[in-house]
C-alpha cells in the first residue's frame, strides 16, 4: 500500500490545529511559530535533503528520535547546535508527525514560558 505523501501543507494543517501556532517564515521559508518562536519549517540551509522539515525539540529527545528511525530522523553538522531534528517528510507517517509536532509545541512553549518576563532579573539600581 504507497504512502500517502506529506508535504509542508500536511505540516501546515497539523501545526494550526495547535493552539496559538501561526503561518510565518523563517529565513525565507515557509515556517510554523508559537508566539514568535519556531516550531518547524522547511530547511534552508543546503545540508538538509530536499523534502524535509526542521523541527525544534530538546536535545535529548532529538538524541532519542535519532537512535529510534535514523531512516526518518537526521541531523547535519550545520544543526548541530540547535535544538532541531531533520524529518525526512517521505517517510514519517501521519501519527508520528502529529506527535512530533505535539512533542515540539511541548518544548516551545515551556522555553517561552521560562523566559517570560516575570522571570527576567530586575534591574537594579540607586534606591
Amino acid at each position: 500500500m504507497p504512502r500517502s505523501a506529506i508535504d509542508f501543507e500536511t505540516v501546515r494543517k497539523i501545526g494550526l490545529a495547535l493552539p496559538g501556532v501561526e503561518e510565518s517564515t523563517a529565513y525565507g521559508s515557509p515556517a510554523l511559530k508559537v508566539r514568535g518562536k519556531l516550531l518547524a519549517c522547511v530547511p534552508a540551509h543546503r545540508s538538509a535533503e530536499p523534502a524535509s522539515l526542521v523541527v525544534c525539540v530538546d536535545f535529548d529527545d532529538r538524541a532519542e528520535l535519532l537512535a529510534a528511525a535514523p531512516d526518518v530522523y537526521y541531523v547535519t553538522d550545520h544543526y548541530l547546535d540547535y535544538n532541531a531534528v531533520l524529518v525526512r517528510l517521505s517517510r514519517v507517517k501521519g501519527d508520528v508527525l502529529r506527535d512530533l509536532l505535539g512533542m515540539a509545541y511541548k518544548f516551545v512553549t515551556a522555553r517561552a514560558t521560562s523566559r517570560s518576563p516575570s522571570r527576567k532579573r530586575q534591574k537594579l539600581g540607586p534606591t
